[in-house]
């Protein structure tokens, strides 16, 4: 596989960007928490790492009419009619591939880790239920990736305080930033296969310039989340 840096450091340079574009279109210099706000929800911000591995897909030999994103993103779930995921792959009637990309910005971390937490373990096991009830007949066993943004900064980088009031955390999670429990996290769902791939990445907005970025856990590169997933679609679409 070809180098993949600048590649990357291209996505991370669109991120930040777009983001400092949506936080000055919605706060227009007055409401700064607006503006905030606004560039959290805002959406497109992944757009780069879709394109991206879009980008490899196809270079892959995965046809392009295969891949899905934006439009027509739409899968079956078990607990709800449906969910849009960032990128899907269908091909000939067979669902090979569904993606989540995310990001997470400070200040407020706590909140939305946990709710990245719930969604995560609740996407994951709402499609393999509808998978289990045969839903996507007559495919195979899909890939199921998950890509994770998070911001480097003093705030994510320190020791977050439990809480246990009756019984004591696991102790991985004790004295772990919110970097560190991205990565426990992340790493926890590939261990129990509710992910085929994942990767985690930290970069700041110094990175709108240089593209700048780190990988802190060695099983959760951008590569070996990309090999994996590139492995299992061309062997079928070729």
């Amino acid at each position: 596989m070809r180098n993949l840096d600048g590649d990357i450091r291209e996505a991370v340079r669109f991120f930040w960007g777009k983001r400092l574009l949506q936080s000055r279109k919605q706060g227009g210099g007055v409401d700064l928490d607006r503006g905030a706000r606004a560039a959290v929800t805002g959406g497109k911000q992944m757009d780069g790492f879709i394109q991206l591995v879009h980008n490899l897909l196809v270079e892959s030999k995965v046809p392009e009419s295969c891949i899905f994103i934006d439009r027509r993103i739409e899968l079956p779930s078990w607990f709800r009619a449906e969910k849009k995921w960032d990128l899907v792959i269908v091909h000939e009637g067979e669902l090979l591939v569904a993606i989540e990309f995310k990001s997470q910005i400070g200040p407020s971390f706590g909140n939305n880790f946990n709710n990245c937490t719930e969604e995560a373990l609740g996407s994951a096991t709402d499609i393999w239920a509808a998978y289990r009830e045969g839903a996507f007949k007559p495919s195979a066993r899909p890939f199921l990736g998950y890509l994770m943004l998070v911001e480097d900064c003093d705030r994510s980088r320190s020791p977050v305080k439990v809480v246990e009031p009756h019984f004591e955390v696991f102790p991985e999670f004790k004295s772990a930033s919110y970097q560190q429990r991205y990565a426990i996290l992340i790493e926890k769902l590939v261990r129990e296969r509710l992910y085929d791939g994942a990767c985690l990445m930290l970069s700041n907005d110094d990175a709108i310039t240089t593209g700048d970025y780190s990988q802190p856990h060695a099983e959760l590169t951008f590569t070996k989340f990309i090999t994996p997933l590139l492995a299992h679609v061309s062997t079928i679409c070729s």
